[in-house]
């Protein structure tokens, strides 16, 4: 995927110079392999846990090395420095928020309105001053240019600076240093720093590695811009954190020149790669943090046979969004099932059915007696249970258990 437009204008070099400055005090997150995840899907598949940063996010190292570049110029005397605000869904407000903080600056950070709760508090707890406004990214960016014109602070952009794209690249560099034989990486994008930063890396190092980068299909920007298409864009996702409407300028020039394909991915494709990632990794990511794992189980196919470098790029995920997404992932699984059975509504009826269903081996989470609210007879009565079940073969044997016992009973 290559242009005639400008290149590049991140090197290696820079992205050298930036692990020099970042030594020390970042994390060089542990890049190893998945062997169940390479099992299932047919490929190596090796996984980068930027999940283990102090703010849970890949995003402190680009926003740490422009920070510091701005001390530099300070006390060089090339430039003032009264504080430093960002717009942010939350990562980049916290890598911000909190290397500000330990370098002794002021810190404001616009957020969308509706970021979670999680990474507001969060934000807050690192010393920076909390603005929400507007109901995206593009609509918060836009205030918080204002404020900094307002009052003289440096803008921290959470991707489509040179600087911040250096810093992300330092993930590549420790990633192809921990495992040489990488053919095939496959990234999360959103404004487009994380990709930009590690094809930077990679194209210089090793250049006949694939790169493949992962939008989620209700926000791809970088994928219309690159591939020329027009899919619509939507208002909301759970991988919030790459929920751009706009990506940068100087991304999209990498992305063009450097970056070999980008794939969409659903919701649901994302929220089964977190549930997989939760109980076979027992490591907890967001929802872009999951985008990568969720290409490679839509497309196994594509990977088979390859050694796949993923990213788990964040770990910030609001706990009742988590708890939805479990359930929901365990009622894809076959593990939480809903029944509905009809019977006679007389005594006992009821005690007949749990007995069954204990019978087969499955254990009642809710149930519900309904009279008024059904079709049936005035006679009958649906009973409506959550069961936890094994699989998707346990809870047929669960119905045909109650049908062996003169039940009419269905799953829905």
């Amino acid at each position: 995927m290559t242009s005639a437009e400008s290149p590049a204008t991140v090197t290696l070099a820079d992205v050298e110079a930036a692990a020099r400055r970042l030594a020390g005090q970042v994390l060089d997150t542990p890049c190893v392999e998945s062997k169940t995840l390479s099992e299932i899907t047919g490929a190596q598949v090796f996984l980068k846990f930027e999940n283990l940063q102090f703010t849970a996010s890949f995003k402190e190292r680009g926003a740490l090395n422009k920070l510091l570049a701005l001390v530099a110029a300070r006390d060089d005397g090339t430039a003032a420095l009264k504080g430093v605000i960002a717009a942010s869904a939350g990562n980049h407000a916290q890598g911000v928020a909190h290397h500000a903080q330990r370098l002794g600056l002021r810190a404001v950070i616009v957020m969308p309105r509706h970021t979670p709760t999680v990474k507001v508090e969060r934000t807050r707890g690192f010393g920076a001053e909390v603005l929400l406004h507007g109901e995206s990214f593009d609509e918060a960016r836009a205030h918080a240019l204002e404020v900094a014109a307002a009052q003289g602070l440096s803008f921290v952009h959470p991707f489509d600076d040179p600087l911040v794209i250096a810093g992300q690249g330092t993930i590549g560099l420790e990633m192809l240093r921990a495992q040489p034989t990488l053919d095939t990486l496959v990234i999360a994008v959103g404004g487009g720093g994380l990709i930009s930063g590690i094809a930077t890396v990679a194209r210089a190092l090793k250049p006949g590695l694939e790169i493949v980068g992962v939008q989620t299909a209700r926000f791809p920007a970088m994928v219309n811009l690159v591939k020329g298409r027009t899919h619509p864009q939507g208002t909301s996702t759970i991988a919030e954190g790459i929920a751009v409407g706009e990506p940068g300028r100087i991304t999209r020039a990498i992305v063009r020149d450097l970056v070999d394909d980008m794939v969409l991915v659903d919701e649901a494709d994302i929220e089964h790669a977190l549930v997989m990632l939760l109980e076979i990794e027992k490591t907890l990511v967001e929802g872009a943090g999951a985008a990568g794992l969720a290409a490679l189980l839509k497309a196994p196919g594509r990977y088979a046979g390859r050694r796949v470098g993923l990213v788990l790029c964040g770990g910030n995920i609001d706990p009742l969004l988590l708890s939805a997404i479990i359930e929901r992932g365990m009622v894809r699984a076959g593990r939480l099932a809903r029944i509905r059975v009809d019977a006679r509504d007389a005594p006992g009826a009821l005690a007949r059915i749990t007995a069954t269903v204990a019978e087969a081996g499955a254990n009642i989470e809710e149930v519900h007696h309904q009279r008024a609210f059904t079709t049936l007879s005035a006679q009958n009565a649906e009973v409506e249970l959550v069961l936890q079940t094994r699989n998707h073969a346990h809870i047929g044997a669960v119905i045909a258990s109650l049908v062996a016992q003169g039940f009419e009973a269905k799953a829905y």
